[in-house]
């Protein structure tokens, strides 16, 4: 049977201008010295990695709190001046601690200001959403990002963990694309290919962005109780096959969506990183991806 095509090449994002590698590497963990982040982001440049994502949220769980992956990163480019060369760094706004979630007009700008001093660059290539704000009209999340895009603060706009109908709502009061959504997708996490995201991004050529494609990790090594032993056992099987590790067929079976879903990778181990490139050895056919599915579903396709 013929393999399901996983491609090196990169590709468009969405319908912007910018090309990214079918890979990405996140920042949500990222936390430590400028010394360990220069590492790990080595790591993902040496794979080919061209797409960075962080969000203003991010550290705040450690000592430096709010913005702290956002600065590090900062304080790498700051480091290595030509390593922002060929990078794209996405980044997100709109969670504010205690509030939760604020994406007025107003606040982006702040957000986004912020952003881009702690990043030490001039401009943002992919701002997103973080997460909807329920009582901010999109018509005023649209004028902020127009706003942001006039002053050439940002390049691109995305929206991240929004549905189908809230993505919609605010493409109709923006005169620039959304070019890219960013859900939770992965063999343990299958909402997007039933609420209608993955088939709104193929329906308007927009980028999926899958966060926690590794179901949390999960899915590496020996994986917790709680998760089904079915698809362990059916990726192991893969990956036996393939001569890869389980992580890697798990990669290639997000990718392997026909929205060509970029999984964008949380380790923050070097050599977990690298290893990830061997996602481009695997060869599934369709009834490799389905049994993934069932197994996933925990009962046969109706």
């Amino acid at each position: 049977m013929t393999a399901l095509p996983l491609s090196e090449s990169p590709r468009p994002l969405g319908k912007s201008e910018i090309s990214v590698h079918p890979l990405a590497w996140g920042m949500w963990r990222m936390s430590g010295d400028a010394a360990a982040a220069r590492e790990r982001i080595a790591a993902a440049r040496d794979i080919g990695i061209t797409l960075f994502d962080t969000a203003d949220i991010y550290g705040i769980d450690s000592s430096h709190g709010f913005g702290s992956a956002e600065a590090l990163l900062g304080e790498v480019l700051k480091a290595d001046s030509g390593l922002r060369r060929g990078m794209v760094i996405a980044t997100k706004g709109g969670i504010v601690p205690g509030i939760p979630y604020n994406s007025g007009a107003t606040y982006l700008q702040e957000a986004c200001n912020a952003s881009l001093k702690r990043l030490g660059i001039e401009r943002i290539d992919l701002y997103q959403i973080h997460r909807p704000d329920l009582l901010t009209h999109p018509a005023e999340v649209a004028e902020g990002l127009i706003k942001l895009k006039r002053a050439g603060k940002i390049d691109a706009v995305g929206v991240s963990n929004y549905t189908a109908a809230q993505t919609a709502a605010l493409q109709a009061w923006l005169d620039l694309p959304v070019v890219s959504h960013q859900p939770e997708f992965s063999p343990l996490h299958l909402a997007p290919m039933t609420d209608g995201v993955l088939d709104q991004a193929m329906e308007r050529d927009m980028a999926v962005l899958a966060w926690s494609p590794l179901a949390g990790g999960r899915l590496i090594d020996a994986p917790p109780d709680g998760t089904p032993r079915a698809v362990v056992d059916e990726l192991d099987r893969l990956a036996h096959r393939e001569g890869v590790s389980r992580a890697c067929v798990a990669l290639a079976w997000v990718m392997s969506h026909p929205s060509r879903p970029i999984p964008i990778i949380g380790s923050q181990s070097p050599d977990r990183i690298r290893q990830c490139k061997d996602v481009f050895k695997v060869r599934l056919d369709r009834a490799d991806w389905y049994a993934v599915l069932v197994a996933a579903r925990g009962a046969p396709m109706p």
